[in-house]
């Protein structure tokens, strides 16, 4: 099954099939609205960015995304817990975000999670054809793009900021996706599921 996944995958990042729309879909959940106990201390010549070790826990909130592989725009919302309810609602507001044209299908890439699998979203799956799941290999976040948007996010907005509230985090977040998209720039994939291969068999030799 990992070949066939990892084949699947890399196929929808380099040959889309026509008139489709590939989001990769995934969950930043538990992210904590951390206080720093003293200010950020900023860069400076010879000096890196300093900040305190000590904090203030303020909660956590679940971010829900949807990336577009084509045009690295991103679809978030922040929920506070992390159920299959959550992702539900989310995924009716991918359908809404992409209107059915009766032309355009959806290919979501999810990992395998266990509320990306449960027998309600099952049946929403059914009742929305133009949706087509296309499940990672287990351990195999790395094959999803939005994984890489995760990490950008996290680098440039949550773990050098500093939160006085979950409300606080989730503006945080909100403007950092707003920001993305004034501008976005796709992520590319260039890797062939052969040249991964390729390389898996080379480290275990």
């Amino acid at each position: 099954m990992f070949v066939e996944k990892v084949r699947d995958i890399v196929g929808l990042y380099l040959n889309p099939p026509d008139k489709a729309i590939v989001l990769c879909v995934d969950e930043k959940s538990q992210t904590q609205a951390l206080e720093r106990c003293q200010p950020i201390l900023p860069l400076r010549p010879g000096i890196a960015e300093r900040r305190t070790h000590d904090y203030l826990r303020h909660g956590t909130l679940s971010l829900f995304a949807a990336y577009d592989a084509a045009s690295g725009r991103v679809l978030g919302h922040c929920h506070q817990r992390h159920r299959h309810q959550e992702f539900l609602r989310f995924l009716e507001r991918i359908d809404q975000a992409f209107p059915d044209d009766g032309k355009t299908q959806l290919h979501l890439i999810v990992d395998n999670y266990g509320t990306h699998k449960t027998s309600r979203v099952s049946r929403w799956f059914a009742r929305h054809p133009r949706f087509h799941v296309h499940f990672t290999p287990t351990g195999s976040s790395w094959l999803n793009l939005v994984e890489r948007f995760f990490g950008k996010i996290t680098l440039e907005t949550i773990r050098r900021g500093s939160f006085l509230s979950v409300r606080h985090l989730r503006e945080a977040i909100t403007t950092h996706i707003a920001e993305h998209n004034k501008d976005p720039k796709p992520f590319v994939w260039t890797a062939s599921a052969d040249s991964i291969f390729r390389k898996l068999n080379e480290s275990l030799s």
